[in-house]
Parts: structure tokens; C-alpha cells; sequence
């Protein structure tokens, strides 16, 4: 037998596991929720409609949809009612799923803030590019340089208008911003964190601005971002926009709306000098998390209303997602892993798309998809075409939403410092900081325990091949 080609046993192992995927994994989520005490796949708060498989809708005519693509930051996997939650209560993204179409097996581009938002921007493997490679960007040395195309640049250029509200998160001034990379206008704050009043970043600097303007407004930061959405949402734009709502809601500090005296706290030890305050290790906890999150689903909520009373709910492509798994208090079971990990729980995210003139709602898939699928899909769907001098990394989902294409089977991969993963249909390569090469089926074990490395020796070899051809395209990280 070959090292490089699985024994026909494993082929036919991942076969049968991905007709299960494909086919009958309804049926297994359901079992495995009942057992673990979160809804199965449309038991939202056990109310509304049951979901159904994805199942493309018949043909439609519509126009080019605007793009509301909103972002929480450090959301676990399960931290929405939706997704398994046993207490957060989440209505206003519960009934965005029942609209449209939950993912259940969607991923973010990395396992942290910065290179998941290259990923999206971009199209690209993190790894593609210079500022890509910080894993977190966390000074002035990098980001994302303005020749690069982003989906906002081509978007504009197919006749979008474009703005981001919220954190950026690739790069500072005065040589990286969503201004000098293709979006019309910018509202938020340029670090990967901030104190929720004071707006003073993880430097001790004041972080909000507008455009390239700091913009003093020292009330609870979600409350402004949603206020600056509503209205953009509102406007008579007459032509189709994009917009990346990028929530910091729920990253630390765990700062819920009120919390003036914890914020006051923290302020001053980040003017005394202390580094790390923001961090905020010595404070938080489950039921501060969790007002947190509510917090942020509210806050959904009053957008997605602004979008309905101005009369283009039926023509706006809905997303929304996390950039990387949960941190100290979130809630990802069944999966293993946070925030950092190539784990599941570090990548694997929640994930809702809705557009009601060409997606009916109360669906599932299982469909493994990752963030620089969505840069190419709406590409496609906003009529752009990429750069060829910057090939995308990403698979247009258009095909499959749209018109029930069956998605070929593909790799999903990453990387990141001391740890690499690949996806091929169930199965998952995993190599963690101890070296050991791990293997993976998904469909039978979510929670990454049951490694397979040895019984499906050739299947391991085949995917390790996989990752390193990649990986050998992509740029060397740093020394040091």
C-alpha cells in the first residue's frame, strides 16, 4: 500500500461517512443534541418551525442584493439559542436562522481576529499576504496594504457603495485603513480591542474614529456602532451597498452596558501604566458573558429592524458570523478548543445567511464552508470579478445557494504558529504544539476524540500531503 493513497478500507470509510454528511446527518444531529441537552437542528428554543436540509429555491428574478455582513467578535459555536446555548437567549439571531439558512459545519479563515478579516477581505489564505501572517496584528509594523483588491474595492468597482462600522483590525494609520482599501466609509475603531467607554485601545490610545478622524463619543460602544448602522441602513443610497458591521461584542473587557464603574476601574489602571488591563484576566464571568452576548443580539435586532422599515429586507443578503471561535466564557460544546486552537472550537463558528428574494428560510446545511467562501460568493452574486493577479483561495457558494449545485468535494485549510489543520469532506488532519499528526471524522466525533490516525494510516498520509502542498505556497512566518 502506498503511504501517499488511502487503503481502500479508508476509502471507503470517507465514503460512507460523507453520504452520512450529505445525506442522513440531520437524523445524527438530532440524536446528538437530544443527548447533550441543546436543540437539534431547528429546535430553537424549542419553538418555530423545524428546519429543513438546504435545498435551493426555485428560480427567481431579483436584482443585485445589498450585503449587510455583520461580524461578532470571539462568539463561540454555541453561544447563540440557536446553536445549542442552554442560557443565552439569543431571539433576534434565533429568528435570522429561521428565515434563511443556518451552517452547522462553517469556519472561520483563522483561529484569531486579524488573519480570519484578511481571509474575508482578501478571498485569500491568510498566509498570502505580509500583515496575514501577524496572528494577531498588534502594532504598526503590518496590515493590509491598499494595493491589495478586498471584496469592498471590487464591489465598489461593480457599482456598490461601501462601508465598514466597527473594528478594522488590519492595520493602523497612516499607511493601513478601510478608507485606503476600498471602502467609501469608515466608522470604528483601527485596534483589535477597546474599552467599551473610554474607546482607549490596548496602547492606552484613543481608538474611535471616523474615516481617518478620531471621533470623540464616550457612551457604551456597541450602543453607538448600532445607532451608525441603523442610519446607514436607512439611507436613500440608490444603488446597491456593502456593509461590514463588525461588532467588538462580546471580546473583552467583559464591559456590559451600565458597567460605568468597571470601566472606570479599568481606565485607570491601563493610565497607570499597567500593561495588559484591558485583557481584563481578572474580571468577567458566565452571567457577564452571557449579558454580553444578549447584548449583541439585541443590538442585531435593532438593525435588522432599521432594514425592514426602510423597505429592503426582501433585496439584502443578511450574514452573519463570528471571526474565530469563543474565548474564557463561552459555551462551544460539543466541540473541543477555543479561541487560538486549529481545533473545532477555535474555528468552527456560527454562521446565518438570509436573502429572501432567492433563499427561503427555515433551513440547515451541513456543508463545510469557511470564511474566503463567502468573500468569492458574494463577489460572485454582487456581479464583481476577482483580480487574476490575486487568485482566490475561496469557492463561490452562489452555485449551491442559488441553484442547487452540488459542491464538489474541496480542502479547507489552515494554519497558524505551531498548529495546522486541513478538511477533506468528514475527515480532519490535525497537528497540534505536541507534533503528533491526529485524524479525524467529524460525523462520528465532533468533539476531536476519537483520533483515527492509526487505523486510516494511508488517509492521514494523503491529507498530510494535502496541507504541506499548500502550505509550501504560502509565505514563512517571521523568525523570532
Amino acid at each position: 500500500m502506498s503511504p501517499s493513497s488511502p487503503s481502500s478500507s479508508s476509502a471507503s470509510s470517507a465514503s460512507s461517512a460523507s453520504r452520512l454528511s450529505r445525506r442522513a446527518f440531520g437524523g445524527v444531529f438530532g440524536a446528538t443534541a437530544a443527548a447533550v441537552g441543546f436543540p437539534a437542528a431547528g429546535a430553537e428554543a424549542a419553538s418555530g418551525p423545524r428546519e429543513q436540509p438546504f435545498r435551493a429555491a426555485a428560480q427567481r428574478r431579483s436584482k443585485r442584493p445589498n450585503i449587510l455582513f455583520i461580524l461578532g467578535d470571539d462568539l463561540g459555536w454555541a453561544d447563540l439559542s440557536a446553536y445549542g446555548s442552554p442560557h443565552i437567549k439569543t431571539p433576534h439571531l434565533d429568528r435570522l436562522a429561521r428565515q434563511g439558512v443556518r451552517f452547522t459545519d462553517a469556519y472561520s479563515g483563522s483561529a484569531t481576529c486579524s488573519p480570519t478579516r484578511f481571509s474575508l477581505y482578501t478571498g485569500r489564505f491568510p498566509g498570502r499576504t505580509e500583515g496575514g501572517l501577524a496572528e494577531p496584528i498588534a502594532d504598526r509594523s503590518t496590515g493590509l496594504e491598499p494595493t491589495h483588491p478586498t471584496l469592498a474595492s471590487l464591489l465598489r468597482d461593480a457599482g456598490y457603495a461601501t462601508a465598514l462600522i466597527g473594528k478594522w483590525h488590519c492595520g493602523y494609520l497612516p499607511d493601513h485603513s478601510p478608507t485606503k482599501s476600498g471602502w467609501d466609509e469608515f466608522f470604528g475603531n483601527f485596534g483589535g480591542a477597546l474599552e467599551y467607554y473610554s474607546k482607549l485601545g490596548l496602547g492606552g490610545e484613543y481608538d474611535l474614529y471616523e474615516g481617518e478622524v478620531k471621533y470623540k463619543d464616550l457612551r457604551y460602544y456597541t450602543r453607538i456602532l448600532t445607532e451608525r448602522a441603523a442610519e446607514y441602513v436607512r439611507r436613500e443610497h440608490g444603488r446597491p451597498w456593502l456593509l461590514n458591521l463588525n461588532f467588538t461584542t462580546p471580546h473583552w473587557p467583559w464591559i456590559a452596558d451600565g458597567d460605568e464603574a468597571e470601566s472606570a476601574e479599568i481606565v485607570r489602571r491601563i493610565k497607570a501604566g499597567e500593561r495588559g488591563a484591558l485583557w481584563h484576566q481578572d474580571g468577567g464571568s458566565v452571567a457577564k458573558y452571557t449579558q454580553m452576548v444578549q447584548d449583541l443580539d439585541r443590538s442585531v435586532g435593532e438593525v435588522l429592524r432599521a432594514l425592514k422599515a426602510s423597505g429592503q429586507e426582501r433585496d439584502t443578503l443578511v450574514f452573519f458570523a463570528s471571526d474565530n471561535g469563543g474565548e474564557r466564557f463561552s459555551y462551544n460544546w460539543p466541540l473541543s478548543g477555543g479561541k487560538g486552537s486549529l481545533q473545532e472550537g477555535g474555528i468552527r463558528v456560527p454562521t446565518l445567511v438570509r436573502w429572501p428574494a432567492r433563499i427561503d428560510g427555515g433551513q440547515v446545511s451541513h456543508e463545510p464552508v469557511f470564511t474566503p467562501d463567502w468573500t468569492a460568493t458574494l463577489l460572485e452574486i454582487g456581479g464583481a470579478r476577482p483580480d487574476p493577479a490575486y487568485p482566490l483561495d475561496g469557492t463561490s457558494l452562489a452555485p449551491y445557494l442559488l441553484r442547487g449545485e452540488e459542491l464538489a468535494e474541496r480542502e479547507l485549510f489552515w494554519r497558524v504558529r505551531g498548529e495546522r489543520a486541513l478538511r477533506r469532506g468528514d475527515w480532519k488532519y490535525y497537528r497540534g504544539e505536541g507534533g503528533a499528526d491526529r485524524l479525524f471524522n467529524l460525523v462520528e466525533d465532533q468533539r476531536e476524540q476519537a483520533d483515527r490516525a492509526a487505523a486510516e494510516p494511508g488517509l492521514l498520509a494523503e491529507l498530510r500531503t494535502a496541507w504541506e502542498r499548500t502550505d509550501k505556497e504560502l509565505l514563512p512566518y517571521p523568525s523570532g
